[in-house]
């Protein structure tokens, strides 16, 4: 089974939002993005200072984003061994790639829309 990694809530105004889901104690970082945009980490949970993997089983953290094209809604991501791979299959299955692959820090993501018309992500790890 491919696990659940990761969340991402879509903001229309960043700081407003911060400042909402900061009642939850989650611990948020700015991260600037190859783009030029900024991501908000979110901790919500304690992590591996070095992986940011969550140390407690089942756990995921997340992020905020600027709402934009791709990201209107909340969505989940999967982590997965190989996003080429994984692009296929989806398509085949009858979902849509709506970001390319696109690498980062620690690996790359990329977004895609399932029959439904849902926004999920998937992620993969460096060195694949």
């Amino acid at each position: 089974m491919k696990k659940v990694v990761h969340f991402e809530i879509p903001a229309d105004n960043m700081e407003r939002a911060k400042k909402f889901y900061s009642i939850f104690d989650w611990q948020m970082q700015d991260w600037p993005m190859p783009d030029g945009s900024v991501y908000v980490g979110c901790r919500t949970v304690d992590a591996d200072p070095v992986t940011h993997i969550p140390k407690e089983p089942g756990a995921i953290s997340g992020g905020m984003i600027l709402r934009n094209n791709v990201s209107r809604t909340p969505n989940v991501t999967v982590h997965v061994p190989s996003i080429d791979d994984y692009a296929v299959k989806i398509q085949q299955a009858g979902g849509k790639l709506l970001k390319a692959k696109t690498q980062i820090q620690g690996g790359a993501f990329a977004y895609f829309q399932d029959t439904e018309g849902n926004v999920f992500g998937l992620w993969e790890d460096a060195g694949k």
